[in-house]
């Protein structure tokens, strides 16, 4: 097994297509044809995370925030990023990062955080936009269910909880094959009618390659017309946080205590608390103070996330509580997840958790 192997099972769980476009996640470190030894997985990538896979015989990091986030110009080990990513390449130790597409999965960051809440009804909090995308094209009738199939196979047709959905209009096609042409259908010099259905179905973005790779191997003309646009719709299964409910209402302090043990925080920042019970819970792992008005809206008690500054407290304007839990707290449990998704995918050499400490943040 090389490289591209276990890449190809991270990115069939969180495809980095679907991370945000501020952010640097895939393969930052390493040739995807090298063969693996190990996989050791951590939270953040340091030089001390580096000599625990030399030292475990694992060639290949999978780590959740990426060592190289805003670009490298040079490597002179300044700094502990350019040390890090030069231990590396030494050692042949490649480097691969998930970040904002494990948060943006529907199973990944932010449902951990729900579930270790015990939250309930959960739900995306901001479904991401510009990320659906919609395939129309015309085939002759006969056809027509045969190329729908195989679109279907190939991961088109999913919208929410559904799947094979398309629509379908009856009509009839023309066309006229020229000298050069190599007609499936019809004869050269004469134009040509045919019984043809106009065929529209959804995609996830990541796909579309694959997508349109299945549409010209399967369809019937030598020439295939269609089109592809991006839809507003936005995806339901993908986007920022989360927002579920508590199973029984708590009291505030009660619930706070509660995060506090679950997240194991050292200490949790929070605005003025409204003397309420809660119940309605959004969180969102890491930095999250763009989702404030979001968790408003939705009808949050509480907003559980991370990175608030001073100012952020006053937008909950006693509409909710926000909450800080930290940085590292609030995305702990990430790495769990991905050694349990690679052991179960991988059994034919070490999926390893990372022993190393690597939040940077101490309390006295």
């Amino acid at each position: 097994m090389i490289i591209a192997d276990v890449i190809k099972h991270l990115e069939d769980f969180a495809p980095i297509a679907t991370a945000e476009d501020f952010d640097n996640v895939g393969l930052l470190v390493g040739n995807p044809k090298t063969a693996i030894t190990g996989v050791l997985i951590t939270h953040d990538t340091l030089e001390e995370v580096v000599d625990e896979a030399i030292t475990k015989n694992c060639n290949l990091i999978v780590s959740f925030h990426p060592i190289i986030f805003s670009g490298l110009k040079k490597l002179n080990g300044k700094n502990y990023v350019e040390r890090t990513v030069i231990k590396a390449i030494k050692n042949d130790v490649a480097i691969y990062a998930i970040h904002t597409a494990l948060d943006n999965h529907h199973l990944g960051v932010n449902k951990i955080m729900c579930d270790k809440l015990g939250l309930i009804n959960t739900k995306i909090l901001i479904p991401k936009k510009g990320v659906i995308k919609k395939l129309t094209t015309y085939v002759p009738k006969k056809q027509a269910d045969d190329l729908r199939e195989k679109l279907f196979e190939s991961g088109a047709g999913s919208i929410g909880n559904y799947d094979e959905c398309s629509f379908n209009i009856s009509g009839t096609g023309s066309f006229k094959a020229n000298k050069d042409a190599n007609p499936t259908i019809g004869t050269k010099g004469k134009i040509h009618f045919e019984d043809e259905v106009q065929l529209g179905i959804t995609f996830p973005k990541h796909l579309e390659r694959n997508i349109l790779q299945t549409l010209f191997k399967n369809h019937p003309y030598e020439e295939v017309a269609y089109e592809v646009v991006t839809l507003d719709n936005t995806h339901q299964q993908m986007g920022m946080g989360m927002i579920g409910e508590l199973p029984k209402e708590m009291e505030e302090e009660e619930f706070l205590s509660h995060v506090k043990k679950v997240f194991k925080a050292n200490g949790i920042r929070h605005s003025k608390l409204l003397q309420k019970r809660v119940k309605k819970i959004a969180v969102l792992g890491g930095s999250g103070s763009v989702a404030i008005d979001d968790a408003k809206n939705a009808g949050a008690d509480f907003f559980i996330t991370a990175d608030l500054k001073y100012h952020d407290y006053y937008k909950a304007e006693q509409k909710l509580v926000v909450a800080d839990i930290g940085h590292y707290e609030s995305e702990r449990y990430t790495k769990n997840l991905l050694h349990s998704y690679l052991s179960k995918k991988i059994s034919n050499f070490a999926i390893i958790l990372a022993n190393t400490k690597t939040n940077p943040i101490k309390y006295y």
